[in-house]
């Protein structure tokens, strides 16, 4: 599933084409992706123009000149790309959704909307408040807001794993199992650790915990820099794979040598609430 480096960079990719861009008409393929479509979904954006294309969390969001707002999540296949107007769509397989648009500069583009698996999603909103999908999301990694003292908050007195602490999208907005278990070997933390134990007594955030924000910081920024991760089905509006998955150091490495000169040990995978989570043994030790 795309996570947070992943939409950041389609988000990028997307907006010099279509901000100022007006929606001429939008066509649906099929009732609904992994929701039906709304009745009006298609005349809300029609006629429409783009006046700013941002993220929050996993989400795409597109702002429209009428106060709504077009949001898509890209589920596990999901994928937006540019394409010339002429071009035959009959040869692009999946194909669920299409706009077309004149952009600022009076060109005529198409955007179209691929998912082989149909999980992702299409919703229209005017206030994040009054969104569902958006209205309990926590604080966004790259924000000002994220901070070692704000997550201490969070943390003290429980007991869940922190793995399953910064995949809970309600403290943590769009950070995915991919960039977790990269950001926990940088910090040198065990994926099981009680998130009680990364605060001290007194409330304050422990050391590790100091040293945990500013990996995650790290990790995000690299992966979008290098185009996101591409396990399957990513590409970017331009139809590109990212290339940030050659720079794991955990992920996926299961019984491959650790990434620390120092370390002698093995990446091992284990199962956390139905996922997998890989980690260094030796450098991310249960207690440190």
């Amino acid at each position: 599933m795309p996570e947070l480096p992943e939409v950041e960079t389609v988000i990028r990719g997307l907006s010099p084409q279509l901000t100022g861009a007006t929606i001429i008409k939008v066509k649906l393929n099929r009732s609904g992706l992994r929701f039906d479509f709304a009745k009006d979904f298609a005349s809300n954006l029609q006629e429409q123009t783009i006046i700013a294309l941002n993220r929050r969390a996993k989400y795409l969001i597109f702002a429209l000149d009428n106060g709504k707002k077009l949001l898509s999540h890209l589920g596990m296949s999901g994928n937006f790309t540019i394409v010339k107007s002429d071009t035959d769509l009959s040869n692009i397989k999946h194909c669920h959704v299409e706009f077309l648009l004149k952009t600022k500069n009076n060109e005529i583009i198409k955007l179209i909307y691929t998912d082989p698996r149909r999980f992702g999603f299409m919703d229209i909103f005017e206030h994040e408040e009054n969104c569902k999908f958006l209205h309990q999301l926590g604080v966004e990694p790259l924000s000002n807001h994220f901070n070692a003292k704000s997550l201490a908050n969070k943390f003290q007195n429980k007991r869940t794993p922190i793995k399953s602490a910064l995949l809970n999208q309600k403290i943590i907005a769009g950070l995915g199992n991919i960039y977790v278990c990269e950001a926990l070997w940088i910090a040198k933390i065990n994926p099981k650790t009680p998130i009680k134990q990364l605060v001290n007594k007194n409330g304050t955030p422990s050391t590790r915990l100091e040293i945990l924000v500013p990996a995650i910081i790290d990790i995000l920024n690299r992966a979008i820099r290098a185009g996101g991760s591409t396990l399957n089905d990513f590409h970017d509006a331009n139809g590109q794979s990212g290339y940030f998955q050659h720079s794991f150091d955990v992920y996926g490495r299961e019984g491959e040598q650790c990434n620390n000169e120092k370390c002698n040990a093995k990446i091992i995978r284990i199962s956390q609430a139905g996922r997998s989570t890989f980690y260094c043994p030796k450098c991310q030790k249960t207690n440190q």
